[in-house]
């Protein structure tokens, strides 16, 4: 019989979650738990929020955990709505201390590509052979890109430049927030910016994520893209759920 629950924790620029997972069904196994993310968001902070959700939930096994960041060998290489501090530092092995946990029980990964694990595991990915990018709309852009379901870990494909602005900048969801626009001034932002992603790696599906995912009917109807773009299926959890599979399998990108 194999492994059926999980525990996954998604840190983000505005709140950590975390919760359990039922690896069977790729989904969350009761409610999530979601506390602020900690300003400044040092490492030592984010770390004291994470124990806390862990221990609330009174789970003993691995974790999976995911930053908004570059994540090579469970360290954290870059910082994108997170304290600098995060570049450089150990996060497998900062996050296994706090935890008391063994290194090996602990995975960190780029928060995106934890999110596309998730759909090419339970979502809209699965079963998609060629090339396949997922992108989280969000405060900035996220991307993961899968290659006949293997994982390219670490694109940064939301720092393109576009028209030369870096793309996040323009097509972000927290750019639509921000400056009050509709879906149908917001949408063409989005398909400059993945004409660009096109001409680049011609992908064979996109999978929307980010909060923008569960309004996906009133916006991806809107673009006017050569590719296939379809909603992620599992919206905002699927970074919980795919820490927590990457976890229970040791996969480590």
């Amino acid at each position: 019989m194999g492994i059926t629950r999980g525990f996954g924790v998604d840190i983000g620029g505005s709140g950590v979650k975390g919760g359990l997972v039922d690896l069977e069904a790729g989904a969350l196994d009761g409610e999530r738990m979601r506390i602020p993310t900690p300003q400044p968001s040092t490492p030592e902070a984010v770390a004291e929020v994470v124990a806390e959700i862990v221990e609330k939930f009174q789970w003993d096994g691995p974790v999976g955990i995911t930053l908004p960041c570059v994540v090579k060998h469970g360290v954290a290489l870059s910082a994108a709505n997170v304290d600098k501090g995060w570049i450089d530092c150990d996060a497998q092995k900062l996050f296994a201390e706090r935890l008391k946990r063994k290194p090996e029980d602990i995975v960190v990964m780029n928060d995106a590509d934890a999110a596309g694990i998730a759909e090419m595991s339970f979502g809209a990915g699965v079963g998609k052979d060629g090339t396949v990018v997922l992108l989280t709309f969000g405060t900035g852009i996220g991307s993961a890109v899968f290659l006949d379901g293997k994982l390219v870990p670490n694109t940064e494909f939301g720092h393109l430049q576009v028209d030369g602005h870096d793309a996040e900048k323009r097509a972000a969801a927290s750019v639509k927030e921000e400056k009050g626009m509709s879906w149908e001034e917001w949408t063409p932002r989005v398909t400059r910016y993945i004409n660009v992603l096109e001409d680049l790696i011609w992908p064979d599906l996109v999978i929307a994520g980010g909060g923008v995912s569960k309004k996906a009917h009133k916006w991806l109807p809107l673009l006017e893209v050569r590719t296939e773009v379809v909603a992620a299926a599992l919206k905002n959890d699927a970074g919980i759920v795919g820490a927590a599979w990457a976890a229970a399998h040791g996969v480590r990108p």
